[in-house]
């Protein structure tokens, strides 16, 4: 699925603030006319990131997350930068976990350099892009794969994780709340990112900035339990201050990151 025009990502971001968006309000705000607005909604709604209703859309609801696909295209540039910021943390010669996510599948592809990794993941599309990595070890976890993403969990894989004591983690998350909650939709899923932090003696919170206006009904764990916290902008002043206080490590990602990395 092609990366969102920015316009449609502004949209998306609209909604997540607003919950709904009308097609008359747009057009003034986008300074376009209503039947690019309807055009845009309707290529959200395909992408299943709105649902449709009369003069508008609204943002989906909160117990359930976007398709694989769809994900993969929201925030797709940020997740580039985080991505490779992330990496850039990672030396040589490490042994680090990669659990579910769009995003930590970009950190995937920036570690694709990296000499004498051994990497464990619960995420076939992680291990898909690290298997012809000249220099990786790559060890994907045993449980039940879903189908939607590719994502394996389950009991059987929490099992495999606490095998392992690792130099990082990575993780991501679905959404982050201002009180500092880092949450999820799928408890089957939660348990076994619970599993990677405890194995790991450093975690990275790997999040795009969408993920601040969003809710997740079940929690992984507490920024404070984080290492370091990678971004693309910085977060609202209350996730700030809650990174202060409990000395996690906030990276805000950016085009510099890139540029060095190339």
């Amino acid at each position: 699925m092609e990366p969102l025009h920015p316009r449609l990502t502004d949209i998306l971001d609209l909604a997540c603030q607003r919950g709904r968006v009308e097609v008359e309000w747009l057009a003034s705000q986008f300074e376009v006319t209503p039947q690019t607005i309807r055009k845009d909604l309707n290529d959200l709604c395909d992408r299943q990131l709105l649902q449709r209703i009369h003069g508008g859309a609204v943002y989906p609801s909160g117990v359930t997350n976007f398709a694989y696909d769809a994900r993969r295209s929201v925030a797709a540039d940020s997740k580039v930068l985080i991505g490779i910021a992330a990496a850039r943390l990672i030396p040589d010669n490490s042994s680090v976990i990669l659990n579910i996510g769009t995003t930590t599948e970009q950190v995937a592809t920036a570690l694709r350099r990296h000499q004498r990794l051994m990497v464990i993941t619960n995420n076939i599309n992680v291990a898909n892009i690290l298997r012809d990595a000249p220099s990786a070890e790559v060890v994907i976890a045993g449980g039940l794969v879903r189908h939607s993403d590719g994502g394996i969990m389950g009991e059987a894989t929490v099992d495999f994780i606490r095998q392992f004591k690792v130099d990082f983690a990575v993780i991501g998350a679905s959404a982050i709340d201002r009180d500092g909650s880092i949450l999820d939709y799928d408890f089957r899923e939660v348990k076994v990112s619970q599993a990677i932090i405890a194995q790991a003696r450093k975690t990275i919170l790997v999040s795009d900035s969408l993920k601040f206006e969003r809710t997740a009904p079940v929690r992984i764990a507490d920024l404070s339990m984080i290492d370091v916290f990678v971004t693309e902008v910085e977060p609202p002043r209350e996730i700030v201050d809650y990174c202060r206080a409990h000395d996690v490590e906030l990276i805000i990602a950016g085009p510099m990151a890139a540029e060095q990395a190339a």
